[in-house]
């Protein structure tokens, strides 16, 4: 089928939630085509998914031997793959103690990561979790009223109870919804949805320091940030920082649907029988499917290369953003999760670099996001960076030629 087919198709089947522009049929390494046969360099990754690239061999293969061996025989009985997989995240979130639980999303990590804070504070009648402003969590109910952005919130209440809100970045606004019914704080250590945002050092061994002072869990929102997105295995490791628990989903199955709650030996036993359940979390498959990936970042130095690239990636978009200083704001993130800051909507941006044959993704208005994969070579990232370039220029001349007065706007320059 062509696009024009596929989006027809769609239209009259699938509920309206999205709105895509191409149909994408094919993915190898950094590059994904359309039904139309049209080549595109992916700098979105399925948004922080497809970590180790599009159909990686051994993943393929892991994926294949097991489809071929055991799918599915849920979690009444023993799945030699889950220990494995559990033992090998515990051991890379330097969390020897720690213990998994096994899910489908993050959204569904996050659900869980919530009942386990709560769980845990329920005998002092604490349930209240803190997340901070301009969050994302997920899209069930309670998710996204952790999440700190109203506009996923509109029209569906009333919403669950048992959340507060504070700034990003700022102790002290933490220190000003503590309550005595507080059981936990949520945080991402990069806020992806947010625009691409950086926790501050100080930031977070400050709130490593209050939760303890204040008998709270730190929980960590990983499913953007894990997984070596950041250079890191984990987004908190770039702060010297270890949660009390966090989730992962995302990158962790690179495509394969599974997500994770890691808790550390303060909560890895509170979960008991009964306590909470899934039918398709942490099938052999979907455990094949992540620990394929857990041995390509490490056998590949996928960390190393994240940390390479990253920083040439940054500093290639920090030329550009210096030559377009009157309506480009900074380059932000770390690793292989960037944010192009501008001072004009990212959405047009992002439409230039699509017709161009170069994937990226504007969020929270103005930041357009760039998240390659980890095995990103040098010439595709200087691809990404022409193609950057020449969109950055188009989009400046139209501006100056919108403009009454170039000179006094500063396009004209």
């Amino acid at each position: 089928m062509n696009t024009g087919e596929i989006a027809a198709l769609q239209k009259e089947h699938l509920m309206p939630t999205y709105a895509p522009g191409i149909a994408l049929v094919e993915g190898s390494g950094s590059f994904v085509w359309d039904a139309e046969g049209k080549e595109y360099l992916d700098f979105v990754s399925g948004i922080a998914v497809t970590n180790i690239g599009h159909c990686h061999p051994k993943m393929v293969h892991a994926v294949q031997d097991q489809v071929e061996t055991l799918v599915h025989v849920s979690n009444l009985y023993y799945n030699e793959k889950q220990p494995v997989l559990a033992k090998s995240l515990a051991q890379h979130a330097g969390m020897p103690g720690a213990k998994c639980f096994f899910a489908n999303s993050g959204a569904e990590a996050n659900e869980g990561l919530i009942k386990l804070a709560r769980l845990w504070g329920s005998e002092h009648g604490k349930y209240e979790i803190i997340t901070m402003r301009q969050s994302f969590h997920g899209r069930t109910l309670a998710t996204l009223t952790a999440t700190g952005q109203d506009k996923v919130k509109t029209g569906f209440g009333p919403l669950p109870e048992g959340f507060a809100y504070a700034n990003f970045n700022d102790i002290e606004s933490i220190k000003g919804v503590i309550t005595p019914k507080t059981a936990a704080v949520l945080v991402e250590a990069l806020q992806g949805e947010g625009g691409v945002i950086p926790a501050d050092s100080e930031f977070m061994s400050d709130l490593r320091k209050l939760c303890d002072e204040e008998g709270i869990l730190l929980l960590c929102d990983e499913v953007q940030a894990g997984m070596g997105r950041t250079g890191k295995w984990f987004g908190f490791q770039n702060y010297d920082v270890q949660p009390d628990a966090f989730s992962l989903a995302k990158g962790l199955g690179n495509g394969f649907p599974i997500g994770a709650i890691v808790a550390g030996e303060k909560l890895a036993d509170v979960f008991q029988p009964g306590h909470h359940a899934t039918t398709f979390g942490g099938t052999p498959l979907a455990c094949a499917a992540a620990q394929a990936v857990v041995d390509v970042i490490e056998q590949e130095d996928l960390l190393m290369n994240t940390q390479m690239m990253g920083a040439y990636l940054a500093e290639g978009l920090c030329e550009i953003a210096l030559k377009h200083k009157k309506w480009i704001e900074c380059v932000r993130g770390f690793g292989l999760l960037l944010g192009l800051v501008l001072d004009v909507p990212a959405a047009e941006l992002q439409k230039k670099l699509q017709e161009k044959g170069l994937l990226a993704l504007a969020t929270a208005g103005n930041v357009l996001r760039l998240l390659p994969p980890l095995n990103v070579k040098q010439e595709e990232v200087e691809q990404a960076l022409t193609l950057i370039g020449e969109a950055c220029e188009e989009l400046h001349e139209e501006m100056a030629a919108q403009s009454p007065n170039p000179c006094q706007c500063g396009m004209g320059e």
